[in-house]
């Protein structure tokens, strides 16, 4: 089953507000087993809906409208739909009660307008508003098309679709269709075009369950799909191309769920009772900020100093002299100090591992040494610390998010040895 999702409001269009709700509608509908072949925005304006309505008919089972069904004269989603069914407009007397109410707790005398947004159309379903008075509709017309139409705001639009649109759908639509079951896989120290490579004969052999890598700043992602009568089916079939992805990239794969490294990190620390701190420079904190995000990092995290002046690397973290300034000096950003920056923090909040990180983030150079030029530092106990040399392209952003993911890449490929031994 097709569905197209059809964003109405000119502020979409404009760029005033960001599209969430088609990200959220893909999703969820994907999840139902339906798929999601198009999404259209249209402004405010009655014949180019009703144009958008129409041309989705002619390549789409579902139809999925949010937003232009409040109180303005501008929100026409329902009576486009309406024109282009044939249908007439009626107050809901539910969400009409619920209107009349609202103005008269607060004291407020209800204009006319605000009767707009208990519309629905005739021979619908309407789908009541549990956090606002739009109330939404749900409808099928004779040529076997179905039409869901929600609120704009992403709070009153989520609810309404997780508790009124997915069992209408469920119950009305989907009766002879399996579900989609999803996994996710992640990985960490490698790009996205390099992990397709290695599982290309795979991706172009797909048919059941099918395979999508996607990418976002330092991690990548495989979802695996599957439709099935049941979870257990699911599963079964999830897990045996599970296997064979996982045994192709076992340096790289590190969670079977959509988890950030850090909360796989967190957590691994955790049960081994291993410890961490960290130096950092050029990322300014953000990897510490990065662990404390996840619950539960106080049990392996102890802090960490952002050590960004050179005078504060010498005083703080006992870096010499010599290494920073002078005509022969390695400088900050160097193999030098970041080794020690490691092996310093570490001994000083008596940690398992002390983390480093020192770079040129840009966006102009630094000790004549280009952007993107990062050195990252790990120090284990009894262990020889471990110095890398980043190249990293992008902006200032880019590269202090980078060098943060990598350096947690890192420290997770140091925790696979630790649990290995454990």
């Amino acid at each position: 089953m097709k569905a197209e999702i059809i964003a109405v409001g000119t502020e979409l269009l404009l760029g005033q507000i960001v599209n969430t709700n088609a990200q959220y509608l893909s999703q969820e509908l994907a999840a139902l087993g339906i798929d999601v072949y198009f999404q259209t925005v249209v402004g405010d304006n009655k014949e180019r809906l009703k144009e958008a309505i129409r041309q989705a008919q002619g390549r789409a089972d579902v139809l999925v409208f949010s937003g232009g069904i409040g109180p303005t004269q501008d929100d026409l989603t329902k009576d486009a739909i309406a024109e282009v069914l044939g249908r007439d407009l009626r107050n809901d007397r539910p969400a009409m009660d619920k209107i009349a109410e609202f103005f008269a707790d607060r004291g407020v005398p209800m204009t006319d307008n605000n009767k707009r947004q208990a519309l629905v159309i005739d021979g619908c379903t309407p789908l009541p508003n549990a956090t606002g008075l739009a109330v939404g509709v749900a409808i099928s017309d004779e040529a076997g098309h179905h039409y869901i139409v929600l609120p704009g705001p992403p709070s009153e639009l989520k609810p309404m679709f997780e508790a009124e649109a997915k069992p209408w759908l469920l119950h009305q639509v989907l009766t002879d269709e399996m579900p989609l079951y999803s996994r996710i896989l992640k990985f960490a120290g490698i790009g996205e075009s390099a992990l397709e490579d290695k599982l290309l004969d795979l991706i172009d052999a797909q048919t059941d369950p099918t395979i999508a890598p996607y990418a976002k700043e330092g991690e990548v992602a495989i979802r695996l799909s599957t439709k099935a009568h049941d979870i257990q089916e699911a599963d079964k079939k999830l897990t045996a191309l599970e296997v064979q992805i996982q045994s192709r990239l076992p340096q790289h794969m590190y969670a079977s769920e959509d988890v950030a490294i850090e909360e796989t990190i967190v957590k691994m620390m955790a049960d081994l009772g291993l410890t961490v701190s960290a130096a950092e420079s050029c990322t300014g904190g953000m990897v510490m900020e990065s662990l404390t995000t996840v619950p539960g990092s106080a049990a392996m995290l102890r802090g960490g100093i952002v050590c960004y002046s050179n005078e504060m690397k010498e005083k703080l973290l006992n870096v010499p002299h010599d290494y920073l300034e002078g005509e022969d000096a390695p400088g900050a950003v160097s193999r030098e100090v970041v080794e020690v920056l490691a092996e310093q923090i570490r001994m000083i909040t008596d940690t398992d591992y002390g983390l480093s990180v020192t770079g040129v983030a840009g966006p102009g150079y630094s000790e004549r040494k280009p952007v993107g030029l990062v050195y990252i530092g790990i120090s284990e106990r009894g262990s020889e610390t471990e110095v890398f040399e980043l190249r990293i392209k992008g902006n200032r952003d880019t590269v202090r998010k980078r060098s943060t993911k990598t350096l947690l890449y890192r420290l997770w490929l140091r925790l696979l040895q630790a649990e290995k031994q454990d």
